[in-house]
């Protein structure tokens, strides 16, 4: 089993930054992915960033060059540095990673909200 604590959601103003932080415990072994994905009511949960065991990095289009997905293999930790925020940026976001061993499974976080607003 692996559980996943998420930290750093709160409320924002417009233009401002937010750091989530996201640490792995428990069954982590050898080569994982991990990830962040935004959902909003009535919406299905969507890709933010993911990056890899070798530090490959993805991000939705709509956070390109604002958001940056890092991660420290010695905590198990994954972070997001969230920049230049607006309101659109609203959501719960879910920490997610797929481990290999023993076999490919996914766990995801509880989910921290993210408010940006005046």
């Amino acid at each position: 089993q692996v559980q996943l604590v998420e930290s750093g959601g709160g409320l924002v103003q417009p233009g401002g930054s937010l750091r989530l932080s996201c640490a792995a415990s428990g069954s982590v072994f050898g080569r994982y992915s991990m990830g962040w994905y935004q959902q909003t009511p009535g919406k299905e949960r969507e890709l933010v960033a993911t990056i890899t065991s070798d530090g490959n990095t993805n991000y939705a289009d709509s956070v390109k060059g604002r958001f940056t997905i890092s991660r420290d293999n010695t905590k198990n930790t994954v972070y997001l540095q969230m920049n230049t925020l607006s309101p659109e940026d609203t959501a719960v976001y879910y920490c997610k990673i797929i481990v290999t061993v023993p076999i490919v499974r996914t766990y995801w976080g509880q989910g921290t909200q993210v408010t940006v607003s005046s």
